[in-house]
């Protein structure tokens, strides 16, 4: 009977290994998306990730036939719900500047891929606010994305600010004027 327990114990804590080699990485990486740490300094991310595996393997016996990635990744979602007064103020992380709801609501559609009417169920939320909270939350992170010029660059590359117009019609505006080709366009003759 031990023997036979302690064989079955010794295949979970295996397959458990092997599930979170192969998927810790990417549930690490939403964890501290949701916690809004930087990169590099996933404290509290990591404490809430191994909150979620150690749920996940206490029902190990009984997830056969469920994917255990969609079970820590909801367990995850449910324990950052729960706890998510505590990453009120992230430390700069990407999704930093979002509510820790706009960054759940995020992370769960747009980085996981599920569905609006899973995450709704997943959040007790009508989809349609699900939708909203997306809606705004992309929004917001469009609006604090740093702009680019017609060019493709940022303007605190050190390039002057793009006017919209392109080079050679600029050129040719600027010696219409007569003040030069490129003068005050900051495009080269």
């Amino acid at each position: 009977m031990r023997e036979r327990r302690a064989a079955r114990d010794g295949r979970r804590a295996r397959e458990f290994e092997v599930f979170v080699a192969g998927a810790g990485g990417r549930l690490l990486h939403a964890a501290a998306l949701l916690t809004g740490e930087p990169t590099g300094d996933t404290e509290a991310a990591e404490r809430l990730l191994t909150a979620a595996l150690a749920r996940t393997y206490a029902r190990w016996d009984r997830l056969r036939g469920e994917d255990p990635y969609d079970h820590t990744r909801r367990t995850l979602a449910a324990l950052f719900a729960h706890r998510g007064h505590r990453y009120r103020h992230p430390r700069g992380g990407l999704l930093a500047r979002l509510t820790p709801q706009e960054r759940l609501v995020l992370v769960l559609r747009l980085y996981e891929g599920v569905a609006e009417e899973q995450t709704a169920a997943a959040l007790g939320l009508p989809v349609e606010r699900v939708r909203a909270i997306c809606t705004r939350a992309v929004t917001a992170m469009r609006s604090a994305a740093p702009r680019r010029s017609a060019y493709g660059t940022p303007p605190s590359t050190g390039t002057p600010p793009s006017t919209g117009t392109p080079p050679s019609k600029a050129r040719r505006m600027a010696t219409e004027a007569g003040t030069g080709a490129g003068a005050g366009t900051g495009v080269a003759p």
